[in-house]
């Protein structure tokens, strides 16, 4: 069941990313600026569900987490172009087209479901990219919950259904089935060692965060006080 689901999500998200290929920035906004509100307006309530159901940390701050995620993350990226010709150089005849990379598989941990769901949605959204979320175990109502109301916003602002979703059936092999899907394009991982190990083991374009602050190479010409 969780391998045909992972199988099913991803073939109507490619659908749903196909239609939303011709949208403009406006209506990329709109529907952007929907599911943000949203998730702000719900982040007392999967706060509570992300502690009650994963067993960590404190509701509160859950909710403060939420907002980061939504509210605070839509301020800080609304303007940003992400549509057509986002930039040019006159001088050297050169133009930087947007484009979106198309699925991205979304594998979020349980310390951190619920913000880290809404973080991942917007950003991949914003790109016009497809979604679909591949949560812990231990936090599979509250990330559905949390995709479900954004889902809603979304959908009544325009957006194409299918365009983000969460599996529900979650296995360790359904999730594997979801990254190496032919129609994913993208994995952004964020988890344990094992998993992110796992999601650049597939053999295509990844970004694993797990725990632990990353190593970073600051090069001698690097602007030292911009780099810290």
């Amino acid at each position: 069941l969780s391998i045909q689901e992972a199988r099913t999500l991803a073939t109507q998200a490619r659908d749903a990313q196909r239609k939303f290929l011709h949208a403009t920035q406006a209506e990329v906004d709109r529907i952007c600026a929907a599911m943000a509100q949203a998730a702000a307006d719900a982040a007392v309530t999967l706060g509570k569900m992300a502690s009650e159901e994963t067993g960590y940390g404190v509701p509160e701050h859950k909710t403060l987490k939420n907002l980061l995620s939504s509210q605070l993350l839509w301020e800080a990226i609304k303007d940003i172009p992400t549509v057509g010709v986002i930039r040019s150089d006159k001088q050297k005849g050169t133009y930087d087209i947007a484009w979106p990379m198309g699925v991205v598989a979304a594998l979020t941990p349980s310390t951190n479901p619920t913000s880290t769901t809404m973080y991942k949605t917007l950003i991949a959204v914003k790109a016009k990219n497809a979604i679909v979320v591949a949560p812990h175990p231990f936090a599979a109502k509250c990330c559905a919950e949390t995709i479900r109301i954004m889902t809603e916003a979304g959908e009544r602002a325009g957006m194409p259904k299918g365009l983000i979703s969460c599996m529900t059936n979650v296995t360790l092999q359904g999730t594997q089935e979801l990254m190496k899907h032919k129609y994913v394009a993208l994995i952004l991982a964020t988890g344990g060692s094992d998993m992110v190990r796992a999601a650049h083991s597939v053999g295509k374009p990844a970004y694993g965060v797990g725990p632990g602050n990353v190593p970073a190479y600051v090069d001698r010409s690097a602007d030292v006080p911009k780099a810290a």
